[in-house]
């Protein structure tokens, strides 16, 4: 009878381990080791998260193509690192998550350094500096965020933009979406009272766009920051590269260079591109 019960009571927890197995794999399946320099140059082949539509940043062209700021600088990375470059579409919410799974190499997606993000990845040294800015209908300029308690303000997820808003104007409705053209086209669908992200994306989006603009006072909220590159946590190897290499590239005023390219057209011959550039890391 005695042996009856162990052996019922063992039975009984090797299926509680199984069962409770079945929960904690999943949760460790989800991370993925990131590759080394040395695996990436193997591969002959570098995967880099960038966005697809946030012009004039990260988006495709017409002809399919990846263009802007941030593929300027992932095209001259891979050229260095003696590879050829593989663009990964991402969206905002997502940019973490890529590289906590081993998605990409490396992700240049306007990616804004915040403390908490900071404990998940490792940011590279940055190379533009950025505050937040609020789009809107001439018609009813937003000048100061205030003016949208009560009302909607169009933002994407994921972003400095939910955050910041969420904590510091809660009586400001916020309508949230995962892509940038998503939220763009319901500021133009009149779905909200304004749209807030990077103030040099704004700004620029307000310059195709005639019916819409940045108000004196809503082109320059919250804190500077700083936008940098990041790579999996822990990968000492890529980041230590990366910052070498950011350091080189200073030295050639390359990020001036990546903004008369990509940039100077959108902002206008007398826009000031010290206002945005950073070089050799140092703010």
């Amino acid at each position: 009878m005695k042996t009856n019960n162990i052996s019922i009571i063992k039975k009984s927890f090797i299926m509680g381990l199984t069962i409770v197995s079945l929960f904690i794999t999943p949760l460790y399946a989800k991370g993925k080791s990131a590759r080394s320099l040395t695996q990436i140059k193997k591969s002959g082949s570098i995967k880099i998260a960038v966005f697809s539509d946030k012009k004039p940043f990260g988006y495709v062209d017409e002809n399919g193509e990846y263009q802007g700021y941030d593929i300027y600088f992932g095209n001259r990375i891979a050229k260095d690192l003696g590879v050829k470059v593989k663009y990964i579409p991402v969206e905002a919410a997502s940019r973490v998550e890529v590289l906590t799974t081993g998605k990409v190499d490396l992700v240049l997606a306007n990616f804004t350094v915040t403390e908490e993000r900071a404990q998940k990845v490792d940011f590279a040294l940055p190379y533009m500096k950025v505050a937040l800015g609020i789009v809107s209908p001439k018609s009813a300029l937003i000048t100061d965020p205030a003016q949208l308690n009560g009302k909607t303000l169009i933002i994407a997820k994921g972003t400095t933009a939910e955050a910041y808003f969420s904590k510091n104007y809660p009586e400001i409705n916020l309508l949230k979406f995962d892509q940038y053209s998503e939220a763009y086209n319901a500021l133009l669908d009149g779905r909200g009272d304004g749209l807030s992200t990077d103030n040099t994306e704004v700004l620029a989006w307000a310059i195709e766009n005639p019916d819409f603009a940045v108000g004196a006072g809503a082109d320059s909220i919250g804190n500077l920051d700083s936008i940098a590159a990041a790579v999996q946590k822990g990968n000492k190897e890529l980041l230590d590269w990366l910052n070498d290499e950011i350091i080189k590239l200073g030295k050639e005023n390359f990020f001036h260079a990546d903004y008369e390219a990509t940039l100077r057209e959108v902002y206008g011959k007398d826009s000031d591109a010290d206002s945005l550039v950073v070089e050799g890391g140092k703010l």
